[in-house]
Order: C-alpha cells, then sequence, then structure tokens
C-alpha cells in the first residue's frame, strides 16, 4: 500500500504571489513526497511578475489559480505555512490534525509600487522568489510529519 503524501496549504492574504511561488517551489523541489496547495483569505488573481520570476527560474506556475481558502476546506491538510503577517494574524481555523506555522516573506508588489524600473520592481520579486525557494529547499521537510 502507497503511503499518503502529505498535505501542505501555504496561506497568504491574496494568494497572487508569495503563496503561488511556494506553492510553484514545492511541487518543483518536493513533488514527489508532499501534495502541496496555496490559498488566500481573498483570492487576487495570479500575480502576472509572479508569474514571469518564476518562469525565469524554470517552474511553471500558470496552471495554478488564485483561490479562497474556505475552498479548500475539506482537505485535511498536515501542516499550513502563513507566508505573510495577515494571513498568519487571519489565518483560519483548521480542522483536524493540521500544524500551523508562520515563515514570514516580504511582499513584492507593495515593495515594488516604489521601484522607479521595471527591472528595480522584478528585483524584488527575484529575491522574494529565492527566499521561498530556500525555504522549501533546506527547512520545509522538518516541519512534515515524519
Amino acid at each position: 500500500m502507497p503511503s499518503v503524501k502529505p498535505k501542505l496549504l501555504f496561506l497568504c492574504t491574496g494568494n497572487s504571489c508569495r503563496s503561488q511561488m511556494a506553492e510553484g517551489w514545492a511541487r518543483h523541489l518536493l513533488g514527489d513526497r508532499i501534495e502541496p496547495y496555496s490559498a488566500g483569505i481573498e483570492a487576487h488573481g495570479m500575480n502576472p511578475s509572479a508569474v514571469h520570476v518564476m518562469q525565469e527560474a524554470g517552474v511553471d506556475i500558470t496552471g495554478q489559480s488564485s483561490k479562497l481558502v474556505s475552498s479548500l476546506a475539506e482537505i485535511p491538510f498536515d501542516l499550513v505555512v502563513t507566508v505573510c503577517g495577515h494571513a498568519d494574524e487571519n489565518c483560519p481555523a483548521f480542522l483536524g490534525k493540521s500544524r500551523v506555522v508562520h515563515v514570514g516573506f516580504d511582499d513584492p508588489p507593495k515593495l515594488a509600487k516604489s521601484a522607479t524600473t521595471e527591472q528595480e520592481a522584478l528585483s524584488h520579486y527575484r529575491r522574494v522568489r529565492d527566499e521561498i525557494r530556500k525555504f522549501v529547499a533546506e527547512n520545509l521537510t522538518d516541519l512534515l510529519p515524519s
């Protein structure tokens, strides 16, 4: 009997950028070992700059969609990772055995608002993309149930 992969949710405010990048990295790096999802307290749609910088890194997240956390209420998550302060403070209660941890990342769209060029704006997305990749690659499996 094959073992069931742990189910993991990345949660942020709008499910447009950070949680989408985290889901993409989790699928790319650990997809054989976990079942990753992402959702938001709200659904703002996919952020085109997040999609762009993930494609630069060789990860296609165009098949993912921005969704409300309530749409995943029936999934028994083993781990919920909040990736922004607002989601951490407003994280809904999860039934069952879900472990909830907070790992905050800067908000690229907010940082990009003050950028004077597109390259400067994208640099914020790239930095956060790389920080999320490092977290997924180096720390995520330590948080999962064994």
